[in-house]
């Protein structure tokens, strides 16, 4: 029988799985990558897609902490676009298209840099001990300090397509299908969840003059740091729309549906939801938005985003010919449901450690989240936190107003899910401090202080911050209504009345940042220098920081307020049996066991009341604790 030893075991090569096993293997750890298939590592299941409102916050918040995502995306990208432009900054989102080809292969190129990374190919039938290792099902044992599952769906997954089912996690890749009960004999309680896929078409059957263009930016802008040009071609999305042709037929094969024939249970999402939910739960609308994007630059196949299905392929058929361009088209792979296994989220802590199981981290879907974005900033705090653990170094835990990935770490662990989860900007109440334009002055002081900040990532990150500082203390240059200001300030659409500074200039409605530095060309040379030599996304960050000071201000003291709570920690140790709270109040903290009082705060149902007790409970032992201490101190100095 075989046996190896690793520091860390990552059992997934997914999203999570990866940013997990570069982020440990870069802070110092011997890691092994344990996948069903080493080719697959990096696939995207569904939509070769990466970013999105609140989506591509959290891979901007990625590359700041060193992990791979944003790289990747910028090697593989065929259009990007910044969602939501027209509104503020603290609502947009970077997004880019991929081709689903080249995004593996940068990812597994990425992996494949790492020298103390080493990919194992084979499945994990079990457990050693809760986190001292695995057994493979060919019966090479992997011992370890601590694992770090990311196995997505493929937790005893099942797939679905009208009637038949078929057992996989992905198409024409198998099953995890005994990994659940181990982590069930660890005391975990499990569930099952549901995500879908759409069908992809021909792309050589689709009558292209009969869709909507939907290009992306004319200046493409990338994810990482990193990336100085973006390699590949920008190619073209399109849009087309469902009708109650597609309806009506949708309706009168509903019983043919898994979800709606009973054959699948489990929750699926949300806010991505099949084209037969659409059609029930919007029973009002004429017609659905389909967005016609494609796999790859040579890639034959167009996915249509937003018709997800688990309906017969005659259906599918069907529907997919009733869409404007689509008459004559033929379906290349048709869409499908999974149904898998999936660990409550609400037994894990703020490190996505499994309570009561140490060394044993959880990430990805198996924590109940939906999409490649959130399994992937997972997988790096997962990663980041077993290699703080095998160090026996602090935790990392970030703060809700310091990452949109500590907001959803935050909303799992505390309040649980019973469906996937999606990050949204809404879930977040500092928002506006978690704009793309300040994540790396945020963030990379972490990733620096753990060692897994890369040199020219660093060198790149301190440039760019001492570029946009600069930008930023100039513009509370003071201007004064004279001739000569006025004078330079017409070219921008300008005229001062009373004295201001450029900063303030720039919090007027009409104000263009860059027509008024041009303008300043002469008469203030420095400052209109600072801002030229900002790139286009810097330029955008500086202005913003600028026109919202105000409220930006204020969302930090308001976030300041809270933090008292956030650092009144809470002991592993601690019970709840305390004078004043009642027994619904100790069963729902004892079940959370939250890591801070502010923590305490957010569990669903626990009353102000409750945390002011457990407060006064926490201050009264830290009193306590000081005054032992002092007494030691005061021993100790009499010999």
């Amino acid at each position: 029988m075989r046996e190896q030893c690793f520091d860390i075991l990552v059992i997934g090569g997914g999203h999570a799985g990866a940013e997990a096993a570069r982020v440990a293997a870069r802070g110092g750890a011997r890691v092994a990558m344990v996948t069903m298939l080493r080719d697959a590592i990096g696939r995207m299941s569904c939509n070769p897609a990466i970013g999105g409102l609140a989506k591509g916050n959290l891979v901007k918040e990625i590359d700041a902490l060193g992990g791979l995502m944003g790289e990747a995306t910028d090697r593989a990208g065929i259009q990007f676009k910044v969602l939501n432009r027209s509104k503020g900054p603290a609502v947009q989102g970077p997004r880019a298209q991929c081709d689903r080809d080249l995004y593996a292969a940068a990812v597994q190129s990425l992996l494949a840099a790492e020298p103390n990374l080493t990919i194992v190919e084979g499945a994990v039938s079990s457990l050693i001990d809760g986190a001292r290792g695995v057994v493979l099902e060919n019966g090479t044992r992997l011992h370890s300090r601590a694992i770090v599952i990311t196995t997505g769906t493929f937790l005893r997954a099942l797939m679905h397509s009208g009637e038949v089912k078929t057992v996989g996690g992905r198409f024409g890749e198998p099953s995890s299908t005994t990994l659940s009960d181990s982590l069930r004999a660890l005391g975990l309680r499990l569930g099952r969840l549901k995500t879908g896929t759409p069908p992809r078409v021909d792309k050589t059957t689709v009558d292209f003059a009969r869709l909507e263009e939907a290009p992306g930016d004319e200046r493409p802008r990338p994810f990482s740091i990193l990336t100085d040009r973006l390699p590949q071609p920008q190619v073209l999305c399109w849009l087309t729309y469902t009708s109650e042709v597609a309806h009506e037929l949708i309706r009168a094969n509903l019983h043919r549906a898994p979800m709606y024939s009973g054959q699948i249970q489990a929750a699926g999402p949300r806010y991505c939801p099949s084209i037969e939910d659409k059609v029930v739960r919007f029973a009002e609308k004429e017609r659905h938005q389909v967005f016609v994007e494609p796999e790859g630059l040579r890639h034959p196949w167009l996915y249509m985003n937003g018709i997800s299905t688990s309906l017969p392929p005659d259906v599918q058929d069907a529907v997919v010919r009733s869409l404007p361009g689509f008459e004559a088209a033929k379906i290349a792979r048709y869409g499908y449901a999974v149904e898998y296994d999936f660990v409550n989220p609400e037994q894990l802590d703020a490190t996505l450690q499994a309570r009561g199981v140490d060394g044993l981290f959880l990430a990805g879907q198996i924590n109940g989240t939906s999409g490649y974005e959130e399994a992937a900033a997972q997988g790096l705090l997962a990663g980041i936190n077993a290699l703080q653990f095998i160090r026996g170094g602090e935790p990392v835990v970030l703060r809700r107003d310091q990452a949109y990935a500590a907001v959803m770490i935050d909303d799992l662990v505390t309040l649980g899910t019973e469906e996937p989860y999606r990050m949204f900007t809404s879930r977040a109440e500092h928002r506006l401090l978690l704009g793309c334009d300040s994540v790396y002055e945020r963030l990379s002081p972490v990733a620096e202080r753990l060692g897994i900040l890369d040199d020219d990532r660093k060198r790149r990150i301190d440039a760019r911050i001492a570029r946009m500082r600069r930008a930023a203390e100039l513009a509370e240059t003071e201007l004064r209504p004279d001739r000569e200001t006025n004078a330079w300030l017409a070219a921008a659409g300008i005229e001062l009345t009373t004295q201001t500074t450029f900063a303030k200039l720039t919090q007027r409605p009409s104000a263009d940042l860059e027509q008024i530095s041009a303008a300043a060309a002469d008469a203030l040379p420095e400052l209109a220098d600072a801002f030229r030599v900002l790139t286009e996304e810097e330029r955008e960050g500086v202005a913003s920081q600028l026109r919202y000071a105000g409220y930006i201000e204020r969302q930090r003291r308001e976030a300041a307020k809270l933090q008292e709570d956030e650092d009144l920690v809470i002991p592993r140790s601690m019970t709840y049996a305390l004078p004043g709270l009642s027994r619904e109040m100790v069963e729902k903290l004892t079940k959370v066991q939250p890591m801070s009082l502010g923590q305490a705060a957010r569990i669903s149902g626990v009353t102000p009341a409750a945390v002011a007790i457990v407060r006064m409970h926490l201050r009264s032992r830290r009193m306590k604790a000081e005054g032992r201490r002092q007494k030691a101190e005061v021993r100790s100095s009499a010999f």
